[in-house]
């Protein structure tokens, strides 16, 4: 016996298989993938989100419904700049008619401009996933990813009927995330690294700080 055929005879022993076997492109079709999603209380997966997304470094904020957004976000955006995505939930919100907000960017070079020069971005979220406390972003005009990756912090506005309870339950919400976007994101946390001597460091490639605020009402 060659050494080629011991190798192949010792992976075809280990995957369980025959000399002459059909290849496994001729056998039978896995089964479909089994998606577990706790059936509980969507006001659980809301304190389960803000659980995880803290303990990660995050800062979540609640409030009772649109307008109590721009009073929250204020003392944020004081003496700062901020850049915000054509997301018509901040419209709804009031966040896109703050004067410190530059808003409605539709050219690529400029958008960079805008974000590589902001204190701040704000943006809203496609989902937001309560297992992991993490953003789901889709990449489209109205949610441009500069604007959550690029300035040093992140604030994140949305309602908390986006708030889904982990990853199975987003991929029955959203099976074929390639049908509707270029990119997806998740984000969880801040942006963070560590050497080899696992020193960590905030802020190295995205954002060191991000804010969630989440709304009962919308």
């Amino acid at each position: 016996m060659t050494a080629r055929e011991q190798i192949l005879g010792d992976i075809r022993k280990a995957l369980g298989r025959t000399p002459g076997q059909a290849p496994l492109s001729d056998a039978a079709p896995l089964p479909p993938p089994t998606l577990r999603i706790p059936q509980s209380d969507r006001n659980l997966s809301v304190d389960l989100f803000v659980e995880k997304f803290e303990a990660l470094g995050g800062k979540s904020f609640r409030v009772r419904n649109t307008t109590a957004v721009v009073p929250a976000i204020a003392e944020f955006l004081v003496q700062k700049s901020a850049v915000a995505s054509n997301s018509p939930f901040l419209r709804k919100c009031g966040v896109t008619g703050l004067v410190q907000v530059h808003t409605g960017f539709t050219e690529r070079d400029e958008l960079k401009a805008a974000c590589a020069a902001a204190d701040i971005g704000i943006t809203s979220v496609d989902y937001a996933l309560a297992a992991t406390g993490s953003f789901v972003m889709l990449s489209s005009p109205n949610e441009a990813r500069l604007v959550s990756l690029l300035p040093p912090a992140h604030i994140a506005v949305f309602p908390r009927s986006r708030i889904l309870a982990n990853l199975d339950e987003l991929l029955t919400v959203l099976p074929r995330p390639a049908d509707q976007t270029s990119s997806m994101v998740l984000i969880t946390g801040p942006s963070r690294t560590a050497d080899i001597e696992q020193i960590l460091v905030r802020g190295v490639h995205g954002p060191g700080e991000i804010y969630a605020v989440i709304v009962d009402e919308e």
